[in-house]
């Protein structure tokens, strides 16, 4: 099953095994059966404390990992490769007793949840978000035996699929009943099975002592701008939502210059990795919500946490543009979708829209036409915006058609999907319905600006506007990266501009700082 280099480098990864760990293969005489039987024993041949047993469970094919000692398991319906072999190597060490990346606290309060937490998670492993997801949950259910998961593919399982109306991945269920659509992170699982987590953690946070630079947003900019602040001695902290915001959702990186071709995930980590070489404060799964100068510059979060620094670097990044069309938010993760690599697989054989005709959009249709049965591309002005390589791909394919002109309407379903979608010709004004499963939109980003509006100079678009150091219309708040108006948003700008505005804060603390002591003088 695994070629010579990948079974070397598993060799290498389970000798940090501690301890036995036990797997479980429920096959039939199928196919990904026999390549599933034939990845156990890659496994097994690999690390003298792995050994696997044959049963008939309850999904066919499925791999259990089972740590005796504790008594965990994980398991694997489907063969867990492309994105989710990193998930079943992390899950086989952790099962094996190699040390878990998660602070001891968030290990005591997993180890002492109460009750019994059984999760099903539908995925895709073209979906690069999927693995952190798994990841998170297998992670849990190798702490605490009273948490199992299951990795379902979602292609492989189809029945599973249709019966449970899943047409978005990451789909999780926590004993039978929908848990969350999506990225998730341990400590947002946490903060909902744990309703004291975010109070918890709100008293923590109270307690820090105030920063010199404190960034908002986790992303390129940000984690950029944090580097550098630490780099010259300044305390910094960072509040971020996700690390990486959009670039994890980004499949393939060609233009990162100096690095041929990488993934979203893979620089994400890069990213996270790197700021934690550094003393920074980092503080993930946390939402500012206001802004607000009081000497100090006072940034309140979602659950009632307020920081203090003496300077704040704005890089909230952006995020999908929404049609906003009736229908839209009905049936959002129901049949509109904004990941054509994540949700993609799950229209196998199906007929589906892209909505938007720029890189992004025809991008989409070029991949989505090489699973689904047909894609109809609708732009909304006169030509397709997208380079003309990607145009002359899109119109050689014989399942994709590009309607320009075309004015989305309404996103139409039963009630439990979508069926088709209503566009206008905005050159005859008629009204057309075209008959479909899924709606994937590829209309560009808009600024996550909505709690500073009154708050800093924004664009008509929401753009934050910076001058060329990066400081924004109040002295001491910078910012960097697309929630900017920078004009081009790219991943290597952002980067550029999280040091500008970095430096810029620098020179504007050690500038106050000189202020304030001749004034006392």
């Amino acid at each position: 099953m695994l070629d010579a280099n990948v079974k070397n480098q598993l060799k290498t990864y389970l000798q940090n095994l501690k301890h036995p760990v036990e797997l479980v293969v429920s096959a039939d005489d199928s196919k990904k059966s026999a390549e599933l039987t034939s990845l156990a024993q890659d496994i097994v041949d690999s690390s003298a404390l792995v050994s696997s047993i044959a049963v008939q469970g309850q999904r066919t094919p499925s791999m259990t990992v089972i740590n005796p000692q504790q008594n965990t398991s994980i398991t694997f319906a489907g063969l867990p490769m492309g994105h989710e072999f990193t998930s079943l190597v992390l899950a086989l060490l952790h099962s094996g007793g190699h040390p878990i990346k998660l602070e001891a606290d968030v290990i005591e309060q997993i180890r002492n949840l109460p009750g019994e937490f059984h999760f099903e998670t539908y995925v895709s492993l073209s979906c690069q978000t999927c693995p952190e997801v798994i990841q998170a949950l297998n992670m849990m259910a190798a702490i605490n035996p009273n948490i199992t998961n299951v990795m379902i593919d979602g292609a492989l399982f189809q029945s599973e699929v249709e019966q449970r109306n899943i047409l978005s991945v990451p789909s999780v269920y926590l004993n039978g009943e929908a848990f969350s659509v999506g990225a998730i992170s341990v400590a947002e699982i946490l903060n909902k099975l744990d309703k004291n987590a975010a109070g918890r953690k709100a008293e923590q946070l109270n307690k820090k002592s105030a920063f010199d630079v404190l960034v908002i947003g986790g992303g390129p900019a940000g984690a950029s701008a944090a580097i550098y602040a630490a780099r010259k001695g300044l305390t910094t902290g960072i509040v971020a939502d996700k690390f990486g915001g959009q670039v994890a959702e980004t499949v393939g990186i060609e233009n990162f210059i100096s690095v041929a071709k990488t993934e979203g995930p893979k620089l994400v980590a890069n990213l996270e990795n790197h700021v934690k070489d550094y003393d920074v404060d980092v503080m993930e799964n946390q939402k500012a919500i206001k802004l607000a100068a009081n000497g100090l510059f006072d940034v309140e979060l979602e659950n009632g946490a307020i920081l203090q620094s003496k300077t704040v670097l704005l890089a909230t990044g952006a995020r999908w543009r929404e049609m906003n069309v009736p229908g839209e938010k009905e049936y959002r993760g129901k049949g509109v979708a904004y990941c054509p690599h994540c949700d993609g697989p799950l229209f196998k054989g199906k007929r589906v829209a892209v909505i938007g005709g720029g890189n992004s959009g025809i991008e989409a249709a070029i991949d989505l036409a090489n699973i689904v049965e047909h894609v109809t591309v609708l732009e909304f002005d006169s030509k397709l915006r997208a380079d003309e390589v990607l145009q002359r791909k899109a119109k050689s394919m014989g399942n994709i058609t590009i309607i320009t002109q075309a004015q989305t309407t309404q996103v139409n379903g039963d009630g439990t999907r979508v069926n088709s979608l209503t566009y206008t010709d905005r050159k005859t004004g008629e009204s057309h319905n075209v008959v479909l499963a899924g709606i994937f939109v590829q209309i560009g980003l808009i600024p996550n600006t909505e709690w500073l509006k009154g708050v800093v100079d924004l664009t008509p678009r929401g753009e934050i506007i910076v001058d060329a150091r990066g400081q924004t219309s109040i002295p001491g708040v910078f910012a960097a990266g697309d929630v900017t108006n920078t004009p081009y948003k790219q991943i290597i700008i952002a980067m550029g501009s999280g040091a500008t505005a970095s430096l810029g804060a620098f020179d504007y603390l050690i500038r106050h700082s000189e202020a304030t002591e001749e004034q006392a003088a």
